[in-house]
């Protein structure tokens, strides 16, 4: 599986995110995706079972440090737990959700 491969996954999903079952970073993305109301589909690597061609694949990716977690939004490589904090921290994180439609408000309140 080769780059392309990866885009017929994200395709038509407006957040995706690469995942492993074990890594907290992984958790603590898609929480915080998850807290803007966001649904994303979640690729388990160490659970589905092509998860390391695809972990060969997203590896590939320029800018792509790390498989997981990898996330992708509006069929876009964002980057890792890293990259989507900074974006969170620069107010920027919501903005791309609404344009991808994976939210379609955010009054602000986290509650």
């Amino acid at each position: 599986m080769a780059g392309a491969g990866i885009m017929d996954l994200v395709a038509g999903n407006p957040v995706v995110i690469f995942a492993k079952s074990s890594c907290c970073m992984s958790h603590t993305v898609e929480s915080l995706i998850r807290s803007f109301g966001a649904n994303p589909t979640i690729y388990e690597l160490d659970q589905v079972p092509n998860g390391r061609q695809i972990e060969r694949a997203l590896l590939q990716l320029p800018g792509c440090q790390q498989s997981s977690p990898a996330v992708f939004i509006e069929q876009q490589f964002i980057g890792g737990n890293k990259e989507v904090n900074s974006l969170h921290l620069r107010n920027e994180l919501v903005p791309l959700l609404i344009r991808a439609k994976a939210i379609w408000i955010w009054n602000g309140d986290r509650n």
